[in-house]
């Protein structure tokens, strides 16, 4: 595929997971990926591997939860390749697992600084470097808890609630600069965070079919190809719009 063809992509929280499925895919599609993570070493492989693959990417090191480190990566990515096409907004940390009578006010902190500030910092950000270009698509990680919540992740469930008002919000504002603004919510998803958070909730794998009609977990690569097609010339006319990627987890 080379629909992304002389393109740049950022992806936030690409050392592993769906971030590193995207970035794959981006990069598979053509374009030039900067992959974007706190895990330098882990980053710094994703490159690598993109590169062995025949893709184009660079690593460069941001905590989406502060300011001057998001800033200096939309600088520096239009730096080395010239402009900011499309951005994928997937960096996150593992859900709180308390419920509000009991909550961890420093994790809950910690969720809302990264799933939901980190957004809201990459957008303020990728969204200046688009109206000066009248051009691009943003696509932002959230989560089918922000359909349908689930009890002990009060921080968890909070921040992608706000994603998806975080994307509304960009969408009525800049469809007037030709820039396109989604989301993307994932449901039961087979990654490494994803696996913690189940072993910190006692959660057994027979309980995860309950969130599939299809019996399993979805992949990473799954997710992946649904920030690819919104990313793409495919979506657009498409914006403002969350994507359930939830083998029908909200059908019921």
């Amino acid at each position: 595929m080379t629909e992304l063809e002389n393109r740049v992509a950022l992806v936030t929280g690409a050392a592993a997971g769906m971030g590193e499925a995207t970035a794959h895919a981006l990069a598979r599609a053509g374009a030039t990926v900067v992959v974007s993570d706190v895990q330098e070493q882990a980053g710094e492989a994703v490159v690598a591997a993109i590169r062995e693959a025949g893709g184009k990417a660079s690593f460069f090191r941001a905590d989406v939860s502060r300011e001057e480190d998001v800033a200096a990566l939309v600088t520096t990515t239009v730096e080395r390749h010239g402009s900011l096409d499309c951005a994928v907004n997937n960096a996150a940390v593992r859900p709180d697992t308390r419920p509000l009578v009991d909550l961890d006010i420093d994790a809950f902190d910690r969720v809302i600084a990264v799933d939901l500030r980190g957004v809201a910092l990459c957008l303020k950000y990728e969204l200046r470097q688009m109206q000066a270009q009248e051009r691009g698509s943003i696509v932002n990680i959230g989560s089918v808890s922000s359909q349908r919540p689930r009890p002990s992740n009060p921080g968890y469930v909070a921040a992608k609630h706000g994603v998806v008002g975080l994307t509304k919000v960009a969408a009525i504002e800049h469809g007037k600069d030709g820039i396109r603004i989604n989301a993307v919510l994932p449901g039961g998803v087979d990654t490494p965070m994803i696996r913690e958070a189940r072993a910190a909730s006692g959660i057994v794998p027979s309980d995860e079919f309950a969130l599939s009609l299809f019996g399993r977990l979805g992949t990473p690569d799954e997710i992946a190809e649904a920030s690819l097609w919104l990313c793409s010339d495919r979506s657009s006319y498409v914006t403002g719009h969350s994507l359930a990627v939830d083998a029908g987890y909200l059908a019921r």
